[in-house]
């Protein structure tokens, strides 16, 4: 089992809010300042530049930024040691369902883990959402075709086909 971590601005609506619900449960730790972040987590960053993939699997730990993308201080988070993004998905969250790349913190922590080869903690921390399954039925394919990628540029290719669906032909 891999340790999950957020960092959260407490900018969302609480009792809306995904990773208080795992931090609930005993599944995460919320940090609400970035230095108190472990160095050493992998860091869900969209703005990486290289894709989650199978070859992360040796990290300690993965952390969400769970806060308003309009006010982190990006600076703060651009020297991080493991920043990865990840791959196009489909949300299948209440807010943006059907949006692309749209995910709640707990869909993109349940990427991670799916892609990373954690299966079955990803089901885990999705049971805590009552839409959570929904996320791996709506992304199955993709979620399974980058788990078993080799690395990040393969993730990489496999993504093209849902980014231009002509080449899927």
């Amino acid at each position: 089992m891999i340790p999950l971590y957020a960092y959260r601005d407490n900018t969302c609506d609480p009792r809306k809010c995904t990773v208080k619900k795992l931090e609930k449960a005993g599944l995460l730790t919320i940090f609400t300042k970035i230095p108190r972040i472990p160095r050493n987590t992998l860091l869900l960053d969209p703005t990486a530049e290289q894709a989650l993939s199978p070859a992360d699997r040796h990290v300690k730990s993965i952390t969400a930024l769970d806060c308003s993308w309009e006010v982190l201080d990006t600076g703060a988070i651009s020297s991080w040691r493991i920043r990865r993004a990840l791959p196009f998905l489909m949300a299948a969250n209440p807010v943006n369902f059907g949006r692309p790349c749209r995910l709640s913190s707990v869909e993109a922590l349940a990427a991670a883990l799916y892609i990373m080869g954690e299966k079955e903690q990803a089901r885990t921390i999705l049971s805590k959402v009552n839409w959570g399954i929904r996320f791996i039925e709506v992304n199955r394919e993709p979620l399974d075709l980058y788990a078993g990628a080799k690395d990040s540029t393969e993730v990489v290719k496999i993504q093209a086909l849902y980014l231009d669906p002509e080449s899927r032909d």
